[in-house]
């Protein structure tokens, strides 16, 4: 842990702590970061308060700069950070405030299976899944596109992947965006981006990426679970993945070149690493473009891998993934910034809403979300580390009023991947998760001892916040039995 953060932070009830503007002249709104007391002593163990204040200085930043209580250190932005600018009056776009893994984020499938019916398998499951799904740094797919083809997915997203047959009509139904968000511009991708997504589409990726299979083991919301048709023992599988090298480069590319921005338009920020450009601007479009080809390619990417586990459920019961009831709840970005209309001061306007390691959480009846979920709200999908629990709630109007609809999206690193190499034997990790039976197939133990729950907040503390709060609303809670590791 590096030394204590000692800025101010004024308690505004007991889930919102606030940085008032007067801790660094050129603040524009204050800073405010969901947490409670506990949480709140890990948060000041690193600089992510420090990173709150510093978004603060963005052109046309509205209402405050936002931290969810999974908040830590980040490039720029904290992970775990929201902020929305007002276009019109002169907001920015930062790569920073989207991060490195464009569209990193999260899907979860249900089962028909109920736990009794499946435990004896789990372990095959795992080793199959292992072995058919490509997984770790550099990893390449199964699934070979063409130059061509590469364009038409950045631009077609997860919709590529069902057109070739890896997945149903359905599938986008249940896709933040139905799985491509329009404007994406092939165009604005540089080569090198191009050259690292090519045989990267269906495949998991390192560091925290995972696929999980879990089984409900809390109901909260009786009704949301009746009409998700989710219950008590019922086997589910999330899938956790991004952008790969694709979006990595597209965020590198524009990280540097922004810099220049600055100057250029005058930009005031204490941190390079905050580099923007007003969204208006031909910089602004050109990242915009560009983040949106990384944010199709992670659907497409997502949608692919969900195809190659429903294919490896199929090799193992012999029966089709439809009879099996393995059907998308749904798949929601975390790393994403979008363009969305809220009332600000009684008026409504179009801003460019900044989500880095945080979820969508629209309220019931926005115009976003599937015919299904007007009723309950968006469906808010929250994983914590591979030895705890992970979470399904649903989006609230509250977080339509406070967060520009957004929810935390995940337990948040309490330690570096570096400090829990150096603190964690992984045979000893190893023998604890299989005593709470959870099996692990990982592409080296380098990953699993960084992936460690040590490594993690809790992640019960964090959603326990975001549920009391309001921002969210807990529907049920999943364990994991069997989880591959990239």
């Amino acid at each position: 842990m590096s030394e204590t953060w000692q800025g101010p932070i004024e308690k505004i009830d007991d889930y919102r702590w606030r940085i008032p503007r007067s801790y660094k002249p050129g603040m524009r709104v204050p800073g405010i970061i969901y947490a409670d007391e506990k949480l709140l002593k890990d948060i000041r163990h690193d600089k992510a308060a420090e990173q709150v204040a510093n978004v603060a200085f963005l052109p046309g930043i509205v209402n405050a700069s936002l931290a969810m209580p999974d908040i830590h250190w980040g490039f720029g932005f904290p992970i775990g950070g929201v902020a929305a600018t007002d276009i019109e009056n002169g907001g920015v776009i930062s790569p920073g405030g989207v991060g490195y893994d464009i569209n990193c984020g999260v899907r979860l499938l249900k089962t028909n299976f109920q736990y009794d019916e499946i435990k004896d398998k789990i372990k095959d499951l795992v080793y199959k899944l292992f072995s058919d799904v490509p997984s770790g740094v550099g990893s390449k797919g199964d699934i070979r596109v063409s130059v061509k083809e590469e364009k038409e997915i950045l631009t077609k997203g997860a919709g590529w992947a069902v057109e070739k047959g890896y997945g149903s009509q359905e599938d986008l139904e249940y896709t933040e965006e139905r799985g491509a968000i329009s404007g994406a511009d092939p165009a604005a991708v540089s080569e090198r981006a191009y050259e690292r997504g090519k045989a990267q589409s269906g495949t998991l990726g390192s560091g925290n990426h995972f696929l999980e299979i879990q089984v409900i083991d809390q109901l909260y919301d009786s009704k949301a679970c009746d009409s998700l048709g989710l219950d008590l023992g019922q086997i589910t599988i999330m899938i956790h993945s991004g952008s790969r090298g694709l979006g990595y480069q597209v965020c590198d590319d524009y990280a540097r070149s922004m810099i220049r921005c600055l100057d250029k338009y005058n930009i005031n920020v204490p941190d390079r690493q905050l580099a923007c450009a007003p969204v208006e601007s031909g910089e602004g479009k050109d990242y915009l473009g560009a983040m949106k080809c990384a944010a199709n390619y992670a659907w497409a990417n997502r949608q692919c891998l969900m195809h190659l586990l429903r294919q490896s459920f199929e090799k193992i019961f012999s029966m089709s993934w439809q009879k099996m009831g393995m059907s998308l709840i749904y798949d929601v970005a975390h790393n994403i910034a979008k363009l969305e209309k809220y009332s600000i001061d009684g008026k409504e306007k179009l801003l460019c809403v900044h989500r880095k390691g945080a979820t969508r959480a629209f309220g019931p009846g926005h115009p976003a979300l599937p015919e299904k979920y007007k009723k309950i709200g968006q469906p808010v999908i929250i994983p914590g580390d591979m030895g705890r629990n992970s979470y399904l709630l649903t989006g609230t109007q509250k977080a339509m009023e406070e967060t520009f609809g957004s929810a935390c999206h995940g337990a948040g690193r309490l330690k570096s991947r570096t400090a829990a190499a150096r603190s964690i034997n992984a045979d000893m990790l190893l023998k604890e998760l299989e005593s709470k039976g959870i099996i692990i197939k990982a592409s080296g133990r380098g990953t699993i001892v960084e992936e460690a729950p040590a490594a993690y907040k809790n992640v019960n503390d964090v959603v326990d916040v975001v549920h009391n709060a309001g921002i969210a609303k807990r529907v049920c809670r999943m364990r994991p039995l069997g989880v591959i590791k990239g």
